[in-house]
């Protein structure tokens, strides 16, 4: 009997190694192709970041605005094209200031049209001659990235805010604020939008109501159109007379049990003071008259009769049916009235040069 021949391996196995070095080396290759062109992808983008800071930095320089800032540094590798700016500083015509101890412009590549604006340390405000300090744990811009215009919108985002100096400051553990313009705004168009919310405000003094705000929100518009660029008070009276009105849209307060909320429509008078005329609503009016007893705020004879008005000038608010206090207010002369009872005399509004 004979014996077969042992069979010889498969011929197929050193092909197959041939064919998977060539894809290792094909990926190999795609790979690297792949990451210089995210490599030229980043020096472009922050190229031209670089090349539009500068931009607008010289055409805010031809409107006499003064810019300056450290030498800037390039990052944001791999996700982002970015651009740090040490002891960053504007300043606009008519006393507005701005200053931070860093402030980094990012592009992220996935979003190109995004502009990301990240201050931090210390900063400052100053309109005027008042200079407010504040800082954050983070802060963050966001506005949409268009060259050769002014962004139409802006989003601002902060968390563990602290406005003012020390113990005599506002903190805030979150905030956020929404700012849209319309340019071409007429009469009676809204040509700047705010929209603001803040939660768990601790406040420098102590209120009747504690120190605590539980949360605050404020949408105000302001009607068209714009004043061009002048001093303050040629500004203003030129808002005036082309009838342009602030209009605070919503304004609410929270403390616990008491809220309040309101709504008015502010211009300016002849001597350029605000005037106008709205409506206040408190829900828990009851605590709040107790609360303003105990500070000493409101006599016991006054509070004695509101105690016994309260029910019947009170109506079930429409969100919660908890009964709620609506009254109107004016802003005359200086003077804050409310139900046509004059509340506080205010300062006189100073303009800055």
């Amino acid at each position: 009997m004979t014996r077969k021949p042992p069979a010889s391996p498969p011929r197929s196995r050193p092909a197959f190694r041939r064919r998977a070095g060539r894809w290792l080396l094909g990926l190999a290759l795609l790979l690297a192709l792949a990451g210089a062109g995210h490599t030229l992808l980043w020096r472009l983008v922050e190229q031209r970041l670089e090349d539009g800071f500068q931009a607008w930095a010289e055409a805010r320089r031809a409107e006499g605005w003064r810019i300056a800032h450290g030498t800037p540094r390039r990052g944001g590798w791999p996700m982002a094209a970015a651009l740090t700016l040490p002891a960053p500083r504007a300043a606009a015509p008519g006393g507005t200031e701005w200053q931070a101890e860093s402030l980094t412009l990012r592009v992220p590549l996935l979003r190109p049209g995004t502009l990301q604006a990240e201050p931090e340390g210390r900063q400052s405000l100053r309109l005027g001659g008042a200079t407010l300090p504040f800082a954050a744990d983070r802060m963050l811009a966001t506005l949409p990235l268009a060259a050769g215009a002014m962004p139409d919108h802006a989003d601002l985002s902060a968390a563990q805010l602290r406005i003012g100096a020390g113990a005599e400051g506002v903190a805030v553990e979150a905030a956020a604020a929404r700012l849209a313009r319309q340019p071409r705004a007429g009469e009676g168009e809204a040509a700047l939008t705010l929209s603001l919310t803040a939660e768990e405000l601790t406040l420098p003094v102590a209120t009747p109501l504690g120190r605590t705000l539980r949360g605050a929100t404020l949408e105000v518009a302001l009607t068209g159109p714009l004043p061009d660029p002048r001093p303050w008070p040629a500004r203003a009276a030129q808002w005036r007379d082309a009838g342009g009105t602030l209009e605070v849209r919503a304004l609410t307060l929270r403390a616990d049990e008491v809220a309040a909320s309101a709504a008015a429509t502010l211009a300016l008078d002849a001597a350029l003071q605000p005037r106008g005329a709205g409506t206040l609503r408190i829900t828990g009016a009851p605590l709040l008259l107790e609360a303003l007893g105990r500070a000493g705020m409101v006599p016991e004879r006054t509070a004695t009769l509101a105690r016994g008005l309260l029910p019947l000038l009170s109506r079930p608010d429409p969100e919660t049916g908890q009964p709620s206090l609506e009254v109107a207010v004016t802003l005359e002369n200086r003077t804050l009235s409310a139900a046509r009872l004059p509340l506080a005399r205010l300062p006189a509004l100073v303009l800055p040069p």
